[in-house]
């Protein structure tokens, strides 16, 4: 069979580097600017030869099976000022990294349409959504990780990994962040983490093996989707600490792969006692990758992306059959 050719956007790295692990041949839209989406096969990554960057400009003169949306932007936008009316009327996807933000309960999403698919990446994002009469579906996460990195737990302090800390404020935890940091030896990755004090950016590829050596992972998020860094830690044997909200709940099960609560006095006490007990981490780590390999098994993830593109091919087609049987 030959390969789906399937048209989507540089929204985030990590996940893209992921979705195109699936036996696809994925085009990338490409600017020489900074407009958001238009990176192509940005640096950092070990892109396959089937993800290939396209100038934006000649977009219009290729032939795709479908097409992946992955912002706002790009729906509501790019869409319109890259594609032509026929490729417009392709198979259409809308995958959803995020919860809503507005108001977590009444947001409608941005699409509304029967006949786009939406696909959410966890099940508390397709809860609180108002899909309106879009269709959706779930494809949880899924990761890899180089198998000969192991756990030590060697370093006597919690490592954190997110981008633009200070910026993004309370939604992703500065102030938990802060308040933990004075009771509890923490480090902290990612971009402009020097702003809170951090180690500064880590290559993706190279964050499982840097994070393996911390005691344990602690997430301070208040309200934003499953992060693929939390995936990776559990994937790589770290056990997670952080708050119970959003997917974290259903994730991280307490005493067996970490501890999630809603109380940060509850979550030091559980830090310092990892901090005390390495055999202890060593334990909830063994349950952290164990959760991890079955939940976010990067086969799994493969086929079920797979399965949706050709589902929507196919049901497009089956669609232009039976209107050219009536005709």
């Amino acid at each position: 069979m030959k390969a789906l050719r399937v048209l989507t956007w540089h929204i985030h790295g990590s996940y893209l580097y992921y979705l195109t692990q699936t036996p696809c041949t994925f085009y990338l839209p490409k600017k020489d600017s900074t407009e958001e989406g238009y990176g192509g096969r940005t640096p950092g990554f070990p892109w396959g030869d089937n993800v290939i960057d396209v100038a934006a400009e000649d977009v219009k003169d290729l032939h795709f099976d479908c097409i992946l949306f992955q912002s706002k932007k790009n729906y509501l936008e790019d869409q319109y000022n890259i594609l032509t009316e026929e490729q417009r009327a392709l198979p259409k996807i809308y995958l959803e990294h995020d919860p809503p933000r507005e108001v977590p309960t009444d947001t409608r999403h941005v699409v509304d349409d029967p006949e786009t698919l939406l696909v959410h990446v966890t099940d508390f994002n397709d809860l609180m959504w108002d899909n309106n009469q879009t269709p959706s579906k779930v494809i949880h996460h899924g990761v890899m990780v180089d198998p000969y990195i192991k756990y030590t737990g060697e370093l006597e302090k919690g490592i954190v990994v997110i981008n633009g800390i200070v910026k993004r404020g309370r939604r992703l935890g500065y102030d938990v962040f802060q308040e933990v940091r004075e009771q509890v030896p923490l480090d902290i990755v990612g971009m402009f983490s020097e702003d809170a004090g951090g180690l500064g950016e880590i290559n993706n590829r190279e964050l499982p093996a840097f994070i393996s050596r911390y005691r344990f992972f602690f997430n301070p998020i208040r309200y934003t989707s499953l992060g693929l860094s939390v995936c990776e830690a559990m994937m790589t044997g770290v056990p997670v600490v952080g708050l119970a909200t959003t997917e974290m709940v259903v994730t991280v099960e307490n005493d067996y792969s970490g501890f999630v609560h809603t109380s940060v006095d509850y979550l030091i006490k559980k830090m310092k006692m990892l901090l005390l007990n390495p055999g202890k981490a060593m334990e909830l780590g063994y349950g952290a990758k164990e959760t991890a390999l079955e939940k976010f098994n990067i086969e799994r993830f493969k086929k079920e992306w797979m399965e949706t593109f050709a589902g929507m091919v196919m049901r497009r087609a089956d669609s232009n059959y039976q209107v050219n049987k009536v005709a």
